[in-house]
């Protein structure tokens, strides 16, 4: 198999030119909920993947053609206005969908809506027919203010993924994009940040630079 992409917990591989095998590298872990809630999602209307099957840890999905946003915006960043209004309606499309009751909520926070909690440029593929959005380990049910908190704090520190020159342009465009991004969603976020704050400090591969540049940004809401 020809490995296509690698994630902080999982690789993809094309099996042909219609799925790809997405295999947690734990493999201990099941893939079964993300099969569940991205099969709810789609079945919404959602542009998401279709699952064409689950085995422990392997996940056999449609294979999508297209770069990501992160990709578009460092080849077109002139772009940056409309594309971060574009995930602002990706946000929008995925929590008009109630979650299903089987989906954990974030903390003690309530919400019925479906939440992605990673629903940034690196998840949202752009492809001939529109953005797809991928990656679905973390879906849970709560309110729309922390999925949109959560995405906000990511693309304010964390660090641009792929080249040396993908890194360069997108770094130096990355907190006018969350900002854009923040007012193109037009939610108040100030009540959710602690919530979205206290998830993304639980990550224990976040760097010290990370974690006291989102206690500042949750602080300051």
């Amino acid at each position: 198999m020809r490995l296509l992409g690698v994630g902080r917990d999982a690789d993809v591989f094309a099996l042909d030119g219609a799925r790809v095998l997405r295999r947690y590298r734990d493999p201990q872990r099941s893939a079964e909920r993300e099969a569940r809630v991205m099969a709810h999602a789609r079945a919404a209307g959602l542009p998401v993947p279709e699952v064409f099957d689950v085995d422990g840890a392997d996940l056999v999905l449609e294979r999508i053609e297209g770069p990501t946003m992160t990709w578009a915006l460092a080849r077109r960043p002139w772009t940056l206005a409309a594309q971060a209004r574009v995930l602002a309606g990706l946000h929008r499309a995925v929590h008009e969908v109630p979650a299903p009751d089987w989906l954990p909520g974030v903390g003690d926070v309530g919400g019925t809506e479906l939440l992605h909690l990673d629903l940034h440029p690196e998840n949202v593929l752009l492809t001939a027919g529109g953005p797809v959005v991928i990656d679905w380990t973390n879906a849970a049910r709560g309110p729309a203010e922390v999925d949109v908190a959560d995405a906000w704090l990511v693309m304010s520190v964390g660090s641009v993924p792929g080249g040396r020159l993908q890194a360069a342009v997108v770094g130096a465009a990355q907190g006018t994009f969350a900002r854009l991004f923040r007012r193109a969603a037009g939610l108040d976020l100030a009540a959710a940040l602690p919530a979205a704050a206290a998830r993304r400090l639980a990550d224990r591969n976040l760097g010290d630079r990370e974690r006291a540049a989102i206690r500042r940004l949750a602080n300051r809401g």
